[in-house]
């Protein structure tokens, strides 16, 4: 042990620190995955468990000791100086360590009330510390109990320990320190990042299990705990931000823009919740729901676009065309957002980026789960980008098909596997699907159109020059999917099928304008053996998406969604779209009138004209106003209050 602390010299401290937790966290993995063994049926489980909580646990340990690593190599000597940093770094070391096991020893309890491993809920709690201390008392008192034994224990046993960490120390002359240091610096960041990819270590990025708990094991609780507090930290409410609403009118103004007639309300917990009748009587169908990367509206010649997308023009001829479709947002998880959960836009991230709703929160995915129906996502590149592997594992998908899952794909780019690998993936597995007989549900996501825009060679005649162009990939973009649908048609799974094409948001969304609403329109086409050709002119959003494919699919459920569905009549005046432009929210009807709600001032009000995409300012009517205000407001509003959770039980019982 000299010889060791002789040759680490000042980073003896933060080695042995870090090995201890290392341990420490390694060893309450196993006891929890010992006690949660009926989670984890194969050798497979276990081995991808430990192995990647080694990987979460090596960041997590990166992450405490980066710092004081660094400045240890600058003020660790035998002087004044030397001496403070050590007490400093005692300080520092006793209080990780102490952070590291106290949340540990809360997870037991904490899985046994909400099976998951401490998260924003714990975080949540702390804002009312009377409360919680009451309610430990009445009703957790050993739990109490051990908590305080142990921060107790930990923090004597740990300063007595971190003083023989820091004593005898042998110290590395002045002239190797700044080596050192990079060194130190350099093997920190490849720990705390664990890859080196665009992002750092997440979640999503070691989520495996359509089991949260399965894939909360892999962490250990302070990283869920201080990753939840992150991504609280990013969570804006439209309520600190647009003029403010009384919860009940908002509730009112939105219940009453959705389309269900008097039909009741079912539930108080959850004010938008109706029971959704198809109108088809038929067995249920397939769903499949083709998301294609920025193609919007501006590159469809039918749509009043350039003449890029030849295959979508012709799929508008053969199937269920909307011309006046709008994206909610401009990002691919706004549009996943609206297409499978049908929730509307906030000045919040995304909910598949969200944490409250990482389980636990309303998808398709999960009433068609519910109705035995295999929910898939199908993805050319890494699935755990953008947070959408753990979002859809938490929340009704049951089987994720990325890009390691693909079989020697014929063009690799830097977003993964070319749109025609993808779909040939998603084709087999619609086959063997169907072979078996299994109902599925799939969500196929492209991204071929996305800088920097590689695709294969000699598939396309280019639109313009140099090959690597945004117009060139949206028609590379085109030739995939229309090749795919033509394929889908001689397939035996194509008769029991609904399939829905449709973008996820414009390529760009710039210019003056304060909801550039020319850069919301975008493309969508419903095709099916049972899809009459024709041509709807109705003003729609994402949103109406998912409740018109249940219908389409002879789905009937409880759900949450305020979307329209689209297989019935829509009143002119309850027609609108919904469009969020970082924290502009749009609101536009269908005599064009827009209403942007804007952070800290008051709604301004214009008429849209679609030919020329400009605005003119324009008094309204105070109730369109109104139904802008609520929408905003809306989507936080449910967030924050649950009322989008997920329906599972609720389906059973009803």
């Amino acid at each position: 042990m000299n010889i060791f602390k002789k040759r680490l010299g000042v980073l003896y401290p933060i080695v042995i620190s870090a090995l201890v937790i290392l341990a420490l966290f390694g060893i309450s993995r196993l006891v929890l995955s010992i006690w949660l063994y009926e989670r984890l049926p194969s050798i497979s489980d276990w081995l991808t468990v430990l192995g990647r909580g080694v990987r979460i646990d090596l960041a997590s340990v990166s992450y405490l000791l980066i710092l004081p690593a660094l400045l240890a190599t600058l003020l660790s000597f035998d002087n004044v100086v030397g001496k403070i940093w050590n007490w400093l770094l005692r300080v520092w070391i006793t209080a990780g360590l102490w952070l590291v096991v106290y949340m540990e020893v809360a997870t037991p309890p904490f899985i046994l009330q909400y099976d998951l491993r401490p998260n924003r809920n714990f975080i949540e709690y702390l804002i009312y510390p009377k409360e919680v201390f009451s309610m430990l008392w009445t009703g957790y008192k050993l739990e109490l109990f051990i908590s305080t034994a142990t921060t107790i224990l930990t923090l004597y046993v740990g300063w007595r320990w971190t003083r023989s960490l820091v004593s005898n120390l042998h110290y590395q002359k002045w002239y190797w320190r700044p080596f050192l240091a990079i060194l130190v610096v350099a093997i920190g960041v490849m720990g705390a990042r664990s890859t080196l990819g665009h992002r750092p270590l997440n979640p999503a990025l070691v989520a495996y299990s359509s089991d949260p708990m399965v894939n909360d094991l892999i962490l250990n609780s302070s990283y869920s705990v201080i990753f939840a507090a992150k991504q609280m930290s990013s969570e804006k409410s439209a309520f600190d931000f647009y003029p403010n609403m009384p919860e009940k009118e908002v509730i009112e103004v939105v219940r009453d823009s959705m389309n269900v007639g008097q039909r009741k309300f079912e539930s108080s917990e959850q004010p938008t919740l109706t029971y959704h009748q198809s109108p088809k009587e038929s067995a249920p169908k397939n769903i499949v729901i083709v998301l294609m990367e920025s193609q919007g509206a501006r590159y469809v010649k039918s749509l009043g676009g350039i003449d890029t997308s030849p295959n979508l023009d012709r799929l508008m001829n053969e199937g269920w065309a909307f011309t006046n479709m709008y994206s909610t947002g401009t990002r691919s998880v706004r549009g996943i957002e609206a297409v499978i959960t049908g929730f509307t836009p906030t000045p919040s991230r995304a909910v598949v980026k969200l944490g409250k709703s990482q389980t636990d929160f309303f998808t398709i995915a999960d009433l068609l789960k519910s109705k035995g129906y295999v929910t898939q996502f199908v993805y050319g590149g890494e699935s755990h980008f953008d947070n959408m592997k753990s979002f859809f594992l938490g929340n009704g998908f049951t089987d994720i098909k990325d890009l390691p899952t693909f079989n020697s794909p014929k063009f690799v780019g830097s977003w993964g596997a070319s749109d025609e690998d993808l779909f040939d993936k998603a084709d087999q597995e619609f086959t063997k699907l169907n072979k078996e007989g299994k109902p599925f549900f799939s969500l196929v996501f492209t991204s071929s159109n996305h800088t920097p825009y590689e695709y294969p060679e000699g598939t396309i005649k280019h639109y313009n020059s140099p090959n690597a162009t945004l117009e060139n990939a949206v028609k590379y973009a085109d030739y995939a999917v229309g090749k795919f649908i033509d394929k889908a048609r001689k397939s035996t799974y194509w008769d029991d099928t609904i399939f829905l094409v449709i973008a996820d948001h414009d390529s760009r969304a710039t210019g003056s304008l304060p909801v550039p609403v020319g850069h919301f329109h975008i493309p969508a086409i419903i095709l099916g053996k049972s899809i009459p050709a024709h041509i709807d002119k109705r003003l729609v959003s994402q949103i109406d998406m998912s409740p018109t494919l249940l219908s389409l699919a002879g789905i009937s459920g409880y759900t949450p969604m305020i979307g329209h569905d689209l297989t019935k009549k829509v009143p002119l005046n309850k027609q609108r779209a919904l469009m969020q432009r970082d924290r502009n929210f749009g609101w536009l009807n269908a005599q064009n009138e827009l209403v942007v709600i804007r952070p800290e001032k008051a709604p301004a009000t214009y008429l849209y004209d679609p030919k020329s995409d400009s605005l003119e300012e324009k008094i309204v009517e105070p109730e369109v106003v109104r139904q802008a205000k609520a929408h905003a407001l809306w989507g936080s509003l449910a967030y924050e209050k649950d009322y989008y959770k997920a329906l599972e039980d609720y389906q059973n019982q009803h």
